[in-house]
């Protein structure tokens, strides 16, 4: 066999190898290579998509927590208010049943005072009676001497 014929035996094989990988080998390979880049631009994509969500969730939550934030000084400020309001109106109740009370004291202890001073009266009543009986010697007659006693009474 001669060299040029081999070697150009060799290109004609090499020619349809290449034809035939072109043809039937290489179309498939890169169908899956394409496949694949699309299944990685779609994933990608999936995770810009998934970050930017996670972004605007993140976003929405510090808002929802602001609000909360707000809402919960809100609270926490009126209920300081109402317990105030309460203090100042148990303290006001308080006070009010203490000036009651009070009061009631003054009346009572007026009306023992004056309850007092009517015994009081009697008896001075009684003792000058009697002065009076054992200075004269004699009995001084009480139903007599009633407005003479009532005046007594009414002057002591």
């Amino acid at each position: 066999m001669n060299i040029n014929s081999t070697l150009f035996l060799q290109a004609i094989v090499f020619a349809i190898l290449v034809w035939f990988t072109m043809k039937f080998v290489w179309p498939p390979i890169t169908k899956a290579l394409d496949e694949r880049a699309q299944k990685i631009a779609d994933g990608l994509a999936a995770a810009d998509k998934a970050k930017s969500e996670l972004s605007s969730a993140n976003k929405r939550v510090e808002a929802e927590l602001a609000v909360s934030r707000t809402e919960t000084t809100a609270r926490l400020a009126d209920a300081d208010r109402r317990g105030q309001s309460i203090v100042e109106e148990a303290k006001a109740k308080a006070t009010e049943e203490a000036n009651k009370i009070i009061a009631a004291a003054k009346v009572e202890a007026e009306q023992q005072s004056n309850k007092a001073r009517e015994v009081l009266r009697e008896q001075v009543a009684a003792l000058a009676v009697k002065g009076a009986e054992q200075i004269l010697r004699k009995e001084v007659n009480a139903n007599v001497h009633a407005d003479l006693l009532g005046r007594l009474k009414l002057e002591l």
